[in-house]
């Protein structure tokens, strides 16, 4: 038993410390898994190493000037790397190792230093020359974002070297040190594995790289060793990869004139079939936009406003159904439908849904479930003014995680109700994935949706004019593809506002009052906001949130009064049983505290969906 807790805890400790290499350069903009090495609280400082190579373009030719950058003991320098004298000139690219107290801070592994610029430069200049890409200029820039793309002659900047410290799974194989090493031009796996004279998988492991994983100039490797390190400097670097080029071989000229003459010929029938099949392409590109006119043309004509049609049928199944003299679609509404929904009649959406049956096909209020061409379809019964609305936000928007609309049916003598027939993705809406047992929901899978919901959300708010709040966001109106991604429904209905519409409202968000505070266009979203908040409250727990303020209530330990250890314990009893522990809890304790923010009381506090993404885009 205790062996297999063990088992259990060195699993747990291997993946929660495993690094990641980062394959972007020192100057990258971009922040991808590996730009600095993850840590959690619980892990202690450590002392470590690192390597920097003596560069007399920034003045640090030396011992002595390479000690007073990374603010260390000239004279401990000289003990590590076997130099007699701090003063003395060293080699160009000459390797040396640097001792670092490395911590974690944050979520991040940092050694942690100051630098004074001597000299107007900028973030990439100080992070990959004057550091030699120990960090990224992008980190760099996060950790001073007080300054502009220049730093100025004696501004100080703190400055996080990139540093990890072993974790259990490392201690337990005998791993002491994990040492920061630039990659240069011409660097490679198996001399870098020469030069520490360690294994060249144990360098593949720390760094989560495959065999055969090509690393690149101006990024950097972890070197996990066993023992104080020593650098075998009689190594050299790999050569730079040599062009793949055949070997030439040399052809003696020929004079066959019955050679020559045959290429002549074949030239000039190769052009003349190319000028043929150019010609034919023509002609065809010609002839198709000529049948859609004809096409576009009949259609208009058969839905014109002179000709009231007497009967209404799916282009899909040809079947036809009842029809009224007075069923004349308006100029205005053809306009919104722009010609991309089909028109069914009663009498397909009565098959589709076996005549409207409340115990087999009924899914929600006024909302129905069927099949269309062996299609599954979710069918929704609205007035016929509210149609309209939803035909034309349909008819402006085009986003993958939107539920399609597929087609309109009005109704059987008058317009009183109409049908709106949408896609119905394979697994249904997320609370019932929620709810199943037999089919659980994996944490991976969760994470996914989350940022699915706040990608639509994001598109609503920031890419459509003028912005628009969905105001109906739960968990039965996100629906679930066979892939496991999400779509959001419910899109144009009257609780669906344009945002500059909205004024002085109390909302009540899937069971949670969302107070509204007089806003601008801006503002108004929150209320999207805060409704996403409960949703991820949802994703998290596995419970539903038509139970009031009980998962609100169940966070209240984030807000602070707990130590650090019954935090935990509490979040990871407020997560559903069904993960069991299949999460990182890091993950989990970022989800929560984000899902806290947005259901902030004062909706001005809430965050946007845009810095939700990129917080959930780490995730994914």
């Amino acid at each position: 038993m205790i062996y297999a807790l063990f088992l259990i805890w060195v699993a747990v400790s291997s993946s929660s410390a495993q690094q990641f290499y980062d394959p972007s350069g020192c100057s990258s903009d971009t922040s991808n898994q590996g730009s600095r090495y993850t840590c959690d609280s619980a892990q202690q400082p450590c002392r470590t190493f690192l390597v920097y190579r003596a560069n007399q373009h920034f003045g640090h030719q030396n011992l002595l000037n390479i000690s007073a950058l990374f603010q260390v003991e000239s004279d401990e320098l000289l003990e590590l790397n076997n130099i007699a004298s701090p003063l003395e000139t060293l080699k160009r690219g000459r390797e040396v190792l640097v001792p670092i107290n490395c911590s974690c801070s944050g979520e991040y592994f940092q050694a942690s230093l100051s630098y004074i610029v001597s000299e107007r430069t900028s973030f990439p200049e100080i992070a990959c020359g004057v550091f030699e890409g120990l960090l990224k200029s992008l980190t760099l820039l996060q950790e001073n974002p007080s300054q502009g793309t220049d730093v100025e002659t004696g501004v100080k900047l703190d400055v996080p070297l990139r540093c990890a410290c072993p974790g259990g799974f490392a201690r337990f194989n005998g791993v002491k040190y994990l040492v920061t090493y630039p990659i240069l031009e011409g660097d490679g796996i198996t001399p870098l594995s020469m030069k520490f004279s360690i294994a060249p998988e144990d360098l593949l492991a720390a760094n989560h790289l495959e065999p055969k994983s090509t690393v690149y100039p101006n990024t950097t490797v972890l070197v996990p060793l066993k023992s104080d390190p020593v650098i075998n400097l009689n190594v050299p670097d790999s050569p730079p990869p040599t062009p793949g080029f055949l070997p030439t071989i040399t052809v003696e000229k020929t004079k066959n004139t019955k050679l020559r003459k045959l290429y002549i010929a074949g030239s000039v029938v190769g052009f003349f079939l190319i000028v043929v099949a150019l010609l034919a392409c023509g002609f065809y590109v010609k002839a198709v936009k000529k049948w859609k006119g004809e096409r576009l043309q009949s259609f208009t004509d058969r839905n014109s406003v002179l000709s009231c049609s007497t009967a209404r049928s799916s282009p899909r199944s040809g079947q036809t159904g009842r029809s009224s003299t007075n069923s004349c679609l308006s100029p205005d509404l053809l306009a919104g439908i722009k010609f991309f929904l089909y028109n069914y009649g009663i009498e397909d959406i009565k098959r589709a849904t076996n005549d409207f049956n409340e115990d087999t096909n009924k899914i929600g209020e006024q909302v129905y479930k069927g099949l269309i061409d062996n299609e599954s379809v979710m069918i929704k019964q609205m007035r016929f003014e509210d149609t309209r609305q939803v035909i034309d936000m349909h008819s402006k928007i085009n986003h993958v995680n939107i539920v399609s609309l597929h087609g309109v049916c009005y109704g059987e003598n008058d317009f009183a109700w109409s049908y709106l027939i949408f896609e119905l993705p394979t697994n249904g809406c997320l609370r019932n994935c929620l709810s199943n047992q037999a089919n659980r929901l994996s944490w991976r899978r969760r994470t996914q949706i989350a940022f699915d919901v706040a990608t639509i959300l994001h598109y609503l708010h920031y890419c459509i004019f003028p912005s628009y709040a969905h105001m109906s966001v739960n968990s039965r109106n996100i629906y679930v593809t066979s892939k496991w991604r999400a779509k959001l429904a419910n899109i144009g209905s009257t609780l669906a506002i344009s945002a500059s519409t909205m004024n002085d409202k109390v909302v009540t968000v899937n069971g949670l009052v969302a107070p509204q505070n007089p806003m601008n266009e801006a503002a108004s979203v929150k209320v999207d906001v805060f409704a996403f908040g409960v949703v991820l409250l949802e994703l998290i727990s596995g419970k539903e949130a038509a139970q009031g303020t009980f998962l609100k209530d169940s966070i209240r330990f984030l807000g602070g009064g707990a130590n650090e250890g019954g935090c935990f314990e509490q979040l990871r009893s407020f997560i559903d049983p069904c993960l069991k522990n299949e999460y990182l809890i890091a993950e989990a304790l970022c989800l929560a505290i984000l899902a806290k923010a947005c259901i902030e009381d004062d909706p001005l506090r809430r965050p946007s969906m845009d810095d939700i993404l990129k917080v959930l885009g780490r995730m994914v």
